[in-house]
């Protein structure tokens, strides 16, 4: 029977330290959790400015239910494309400082459906080696060929678009790598992007309310624009509710309405997670004082983690991984958090490259000091 070598597969994921198996949140998002019965300090939550579960927010979501009703009802070319959806749409433009945008229901199809709709065979896509899985994924359905780069090697990555004399070029990068926290080197990919004469994909998941003027993202941080930049951010991190958006010049909008089947071939989103958002876009442009607060407890929590036989890696983000090594090392670290009340998860392969398991900490603004003061501790006392 098949079922034999699925539970042969999985019993072996067991034994290297790999199987994964989910826990129930049972209260609303936050940095307190109750997670089956027990109430934790979170420090695994991508939700950067603690909006997920802002009442300003969470009014704005009970007042669109009202006007549009619980769902969309169809797809954007059919009859779910509300004046909601439009509207919102507008205002990420606007607030990304691009021609257009165009909502997707979650990053992984918004990146699917861009790269898909953008290349195709003879055509050649550059990806950074620790982009997100959307991106491996994406460039794997497009058809076209594909060439991956060490990781923020810009000479290597010179070299490959050189070699290449035909079709579209497009190069896809995180902007803030989601298990490393680090950033990508987004001028001198800009002026590779210039030079070769390729697009340039951004996929700002974790850049975009945290970091730039008001909040705006990667290219505001990295001072950077151009026609050839695509950009793609997610909506249920910073932004605090869900979904994503893909921004760029109103033709290659066009282009994604008519030909990401991830767009075509799926029913929107709710309307009132759009009325949600545009309340979440307001509080992020306000949020100077929530960033400066995170800044300070990612300062402090390198800080405090100095001296750990773990070492912390090279980020100056809100997402900091304390490298373990071994799998089931970083398991058992995590449980020992989890037994002290603070829940940080282990990463393992193959999220993260073999003998590089990791606790991926992630901080927000609603985390207090005696929050950040509290991990330290704990983490020195198991370190002893």
């Amino acid at each position: 029977m098949p079922f034999t070598e699925l539970q042969l597969q999985l019993d072996e994921q067991a034994a290297k330290g790999l199987l994964r198996q989910r826990r129930t949140v049972t209260s609303a998002q936050g940095i307190r959790l109750t997670v089956e019965g027990k109430q934790y300090v979170s420090f695994c939550s991508n939700d950067y400015l603690g909006l997920a579960n802002h009442p300003v927010i969470i009014a704005a979501l009970q007042a669109g239910a009202e006007l549009y009703g619980a769902g969309a009802g169809a797809a954007h070319l059919v009859s779910g494309h509300s004046l909601a959806h439009e509207a919102l749409e507008n205002e990420l433009a606007t607030f990304v400082d691009k021609p257009s945008a165009l909502l997707f229901s979650t990053g992984y199809m918004a990146n699917l459906g861009a790269v898909q709709a953008l290349t195709d065979r003879g055509d050649t896509v550059f990806a950074d080696k620790l982009n997100h899985a959307s991106l491996n994924d994406a460039m794997q359905l497009s058809h076209a060929n594909v060439k991956r780069y060490r990781h923020n090697d810009i000479a290597q990555l010179d070299a490959m678009l050189g070699e290449t004399s035909k079709g579209r070029k497009l190069v896809c990068t995180d902007a803030v790598f989601s298990m490393d926290g680090d950033r990508a080197r987004l001028p001198e990919l800009l002026d590779l992007c210039e030079k070769h004469d390729a697009w340039l994909l951004l996929d700002d998941a974790h850049g975009f309310g945290v970091s730039g003027k008001n909040g705006r993202g990667s290219l505001s941080h990295s001072g950077i624009e151009s026609p050839r930049i695509i950009y793609m951010a997610t909506l249920g991190k910073a932004a605090g509710v869900s979904g994503a958006f893909v921004a760029a010049e109103k033709i290659v909008i066009d282009t994604l309405v008519n030909n990401a089947r991830s767009y075509i071939y799926t029913t929107a989103s709710p309307p009132a997670l759009s009325v949600a958002l545009s309340e979440s876009l307001k509080l992020i442009a306000e949020g100077d004082e929530w960033r400066a607060h995170l800044q300070g407890l990612i300062t402090k929590l390198r800080k405090g983690l100095e001296g750990l036989r773990w070492a912390t890696m090279e980020s100056g983000t809100a997402i900091q991984p304390l490298m373990i090594g071994g799998n089931q090392a970083a398991l058992d670290l995590s449980v020992a958090l989890r037994e002290r009340g603070i829940w940080v998860p282990a990463i393992r392969p193959p999220t993260v490259p073999v003998n590089t398991a990791r606790l991926r900490i992630t901080l927000s603004a609603a985390h207090t000091a005696a929050d950040v003061n509290r991990l330290i501790e704990a983490l020195h006392e198991l370190a002893r």
